[in-house]
């Protein structure tokens, strides 16, 4: 008798743990899908073919200086044959190498900015220019001058000032 209890307290419990867990089970799994990378806005606008670009959005960063150097390289070079070094002091290969791979570098001990002529991608605040900074590198020469049409988008604030607390993005429109 005591041997059925026994049986019957087990079977009971495990149907339990069993139920409770089918209910905390998600009916459905979300699925999340990379869509888009913009560590480095307008790197693969300009550096990717058309039929590249998605294949450049779903690619893990450790993966992009493997599959997409020398397509960057290239046309990189179709848009500025003459680059020597950037104000970084960059050669074409290292300057390319920093780009293909498009993650956001942030430092934890310095200023968190795009580029402030001190620092350098050591994160990014909202009021960079991070398009100026890109064609500065690109088209500026080794120390900034070089191209000067090239090296600004004329685009110099956000269009409405950012909030000084948190969310800090710009109210919407």
């Amino acid at each position: 008798m005591k041997l059925k209890i026994g049986l019957y307290t087990v079977l009971a419990g495990t149907m339990f743990f069993v139920a409770c867990k089918k209910e905390n089970t998600p009916a459905t799994q979300q699925v999340y899908e990379i869509q888009d990378q913009m560590a480095r806005p307008a790197i693969n606008t300009v550096f990717n073919a058309p039929a590249d670009k998605d294949a450049f959005n779903i690619t893990a960063p450790s993966a992009m200086n493997a599959a997409f150097f020398t397509k960057f390289k290239t046309n990189f070079l179709g848009l500025n044959p003459g680059y020597t070094t950037n104000a970084l002091g960059q050669n074409v290969d290292q300057l390319i190498g920093l780009l293909v791979t498009d993650v956001l570098n942030v430092s934890t001990t310095k200023k968190t900015t795009f580029f402030d002529g001190t620092n350098v991608l050591t994160g990014r605040a909202l009021g960079d220019d991070v398009i100026d900074v890109e064609l500065l590198l690109l088209f500026g020469g080794p120390d900034g001058s070089a191209n000067p049409g090239l090296t600004s988008d004329n685009v110099d604030t956000n269009d409405k000032a950012f909030l000084t607390s948190f969310p800090y993005l710009a109210t919407p429109h």
